[in-house]
């Protein structure tokens, strides 16, 4: 029988042969410069070819105008988008081997995404139209966790039934995210409209909950008035202690307890120490990889599932688009084991393990019925850049310290007691480090050894002090966490948060590491909160989301959900419509705000506004307001905050602006890269001749004098010993 293997991507496609080939070592063809594998296994030739990611796309049937929108079907990428032209190539060679197979299996990543891509390419090359139905018997499904050659094998010899559930899901999934997105994101455009502004704009199912949330929060923090507060503390034996009442928000409250302990003897009240244990961190799932990899890597969540997906696709690690955090013991976790133990780097820890089988990991709670946690293969990396082996090491760490013995943890707590006026202070020790040890170095907890205390001793305090202190507003949200709020109020899904906090940043609604809302996303949010509340509220999202995992469950049908999605959607526009001169006089005037926010000063050559503008792939840069009219454009340092400073360059008369980057010191510059103010920017700095006074010479000059009088009297005690003595006197 001739047999099609669908993989999602042209990497997993050779793992896949290569697994399937009895030889090992597949023969490579080619149609338009596609390559594509025949391998004869068994009875069976199998043609295994690459859908290089999605094939296919929703849009709008032809004969339809403005909004609402429901009338959708799926059609090749190639013909809606420009930037998905190549992928005709490899729908045209799919296509062409079809005409020879009558057996077609879904290769692609088990999950609702690889549904959806593998099934409407086989509808579309069994059926000529990826809309159509397909009978179940036509298709199967190969389901593994890995591209390492057992793994293939095994999927292949328990080939699945199609996986119909998934499939609905996705597709119901798609639809109705392409309908909310695109018939309320024409919706606020033409509501902007209305003011005389053309400016595209979109606000999807999970985007604008996700907008709502940093925009709420935004809000706190400009709501926030601190308060000045006192702490009183007592240093002794270089620790400190804070007094007990903590924030004292009264000066004079906090003068009196100052008094009273400056005035009286400070004594030791109770030394009390406790020991616990320190669980293992369980396995990464893929948010948990991405928060830790933004902590202790400074990577950007949307970088790290990229990574993910590359160590994947090259056998070093599991598939990363899970929410597990179980290690199922089918995995053969002994045998991964061993074969981690033969890496030199991992050797002494695996070696460990094993000598004393300790083979029980220490699981977390969140599970996923198709992938168990992100583990490594045991297959040695090679090759890799510097991120791939940062988070290859990271995730082989994590994976070998879930089968560590818990840590010892032991706990100082000190009580000092000031003429009534009690003061603590605590120390951490990890005495048995264990799993600690196999984590390093991305464990961030340290030793805080606390000194020798006794009950009843008298202390003698190095320093008695208050110290003024200021209240903290509610802090911004970096990509991480705000990943991680996401899935804690199950919106959107493990594959699509990154993305969506993406799309937040291009369509300029938030900007910065910490992410802040730009006074254009404050409008759009104000908008719909006072007009469209459930737009930006989380109910909607989330019983849609409830109901396509009914889907998957065989719960409900695929058509009542997406009807449902339509009566909601058609509901909202009627609000829309009500509202919309007031939503478009709202998003004008912050359109507005955050225009004048961004000005950087005039431009030289015609006088008008020089703004912020971020290009398609995100990198700033700065335009003269005028464009097209004016095309005058100058760069800007990339992920960098930059302010304006309304002093003019003398020489090429363009701002100066100040330029804010994490982890460096802030640095003024005009704005034209071609300025003589900038001639030297780049070569090295000349050396500089440093003058000394004479008791600067004489004072570096001590210690090689006295390395030359040492070397002096050495040789003249050599010297000596040389010299015969006279012989002593009888």
């Amino acid at each position: 029988m001739n047999k099609l293997i669908i993989a999602e991507k042209p990497s997993v496609a050779l793992r896949v042969a290569i697994a399937l080939d009895p030889s090992g070592a597949p023969q490579r063809k080619t149609i338009n410069g596609v390559p594509y594998y025949e391998i004869a296994n068994g009875n069976d030739t199998l043609y295994i070819v690459a859908a290089a990611g999605h094939l296919f796309t929703i849009r709008q049937k032809e004969g339809q105008s403005g909004f609402p929108v429901f009338n959708v079907e799926w059609i090749p990428s190639y013909k809606q988008n420009q930037s998905s032209y190549f992928t005709k190539k490899y729908l045209d060679t799919i296509e062409i081997i079809a005409k020879k197979c009558s057996y077609f299996i879904n290769a692609c990543d088990y999950d609702i995404e690889g549904t959806v891509i593998g099934t409407n390419i086989i509808k579309f090359v069994t059926k000529g139209d990826a809309n159509a139905q397909i009978s179940d018997a036509a298709i199967a499904r190969m389901k593994f966790s890995t591209t390492t050659r057992p793994d293939i094998i095994d999927s292949y010899q328990k080939v699945e039934k199609f996986d119909a559930g998934n499939f609905a899901a996705g597709e119901a999934r798609h639809t109705l995210d392409w309908m909310w997105g695109i018939n309320m994101s024409r919706a606020l455009m033409h509501a902007l409209l209305t003011t005389g502004v053309k400016k595209i704009i979109s606000i999807g199912r999970v985007q604008g909950p996700a907008l709502a949330i940093l925009a709420q929060r935004e809000q706190e923090i400009k709501k926030f008035v601190p308060k000045p507060f006192w702490q009183v503390v007592v240093k002794a034996k270089g620790v400190e202690f804070t007094n007990t009442k903590g924030n004292i928000f009264e000066k004079e409250a906090a003068d009196n307890i100052l008094a009273t302990t400056k005035g009286g003897s400070v004594a030791v009240e109770a030394v009390n120490k406790t020991e616990s244990k320190l669980r293992p961190y369980p396995p990464f799932d893929l948010t948990s990889l991405q928060v830790e990899a933004s902590k202790v890597l400074k990577l950007d969540p949307s970088r790290t599932l990229a990574i993910a997906q590359s160590l994947y696709e090259k056998t070093y690690t599991s598939y990363p688009r899970t929410s597990s955090q179980k290690l199922p013991y089918t995995l053969n976790l002994p045998k991964i084991i061993g074969d981690i133990a033969k890496n030199p780097r991992y050797k002494r820890t695996a070696e460990y393990l094993i000598e004393r089988k300790m083979f029980r990991p220490n699981e977390g709670a969140k599970e996923d019925e198709a992938h168990p946690a992100i583990f490594p293969t045991g297959v040695e990396p090679k090759g890799l850049t510097t991120d791939e082996e940062n988070v290859y090491d990271l995730i082989t760490k994590r994976f070998l310290s879930c089968f560590g013995n818990y840590a010892t943890v032991e706990m100082t707590a000190v009580t000092l007691d000031a003429s009534g006026e009690k003061y603590s202070a605590q120390g951490k020790l990890y005495k048995d480090k264990a799993w600690i040890e196999f984590y390093q170095p991305y464990f961030y907890g340290e030793d805080k050894e606390m000194p020798v205390f006794e009950v009843g001793e008298s202390v003698k305090p190095d320093k008695i002090a208050a110290k003024e202190g200021e209240t903290k507003p509610p802090s911004r949200y970096s990509k991480a966490s705000l990943i991680s709020l996401l899935e804690k109020k199950e919106l959107g899904t493990k594959a699509t948060r990154a993305e969506i906090i993406e799309t937040l940043f291009k369509r300029e609604y938030v900007k910065g590491g910490m992410i802040e809302v730009t006074e254009y996303g404050m409008s759009v949010y104000r908008a719909l909160h006072e007009n469209l509340p459930d737009i930006v509220e989380e109910d909607l999202t989330k019983q849609l989301d409830a109901d396509m995992e009914k889907i998957i469950k065989g719960q409900i049908q695929e058509t009542a959900v997406i009807n449902e999605g339509k009566e909601i959607i058609q509901k909202l526009i009627v609000k829309f419509r009500e509202n919309e001169r007031k939503i478009g006089a709202a998003l004008a005037e912050g359109l507005k705000e955050s225009e004048m926010a961004d000005i950087l000063g005039k431009c030289p050559t015609d006088g008008g506004n020089l703004v912020v503008k971020r290009s398609k792939i995100g990198k700033q840069f700065v335009s003269c307001s005028n464009w097209p009219n004016c095309s005058t454009t100058y760069p800007l340092p990339q992920y960098a905050k930059v302010v304006p400073t309304k002093k003019v360059c003398e020489f090429c008369h363009t701002p100066y602006v100040k330029v804010f980057r994490k982890g460096k010191r802030p640095f003024e510059m005009d704005l034209d890269p071609n300025c003589q103010t900038k001639k030297d920017w780049g070569k090295p700095k000349e050396e500089s001749i440093e003058v000394k006074t004479a008791a600067q010479v004489k004072e570096e000059a001590r210690p090689e004098a006295k390395k030359v009088k040492r070397a002096a009297k050495k040789t003249a005690t050599k010297e000596r010993a040389k010299t015969p003595r006279a012989p002593k006197k009888k």
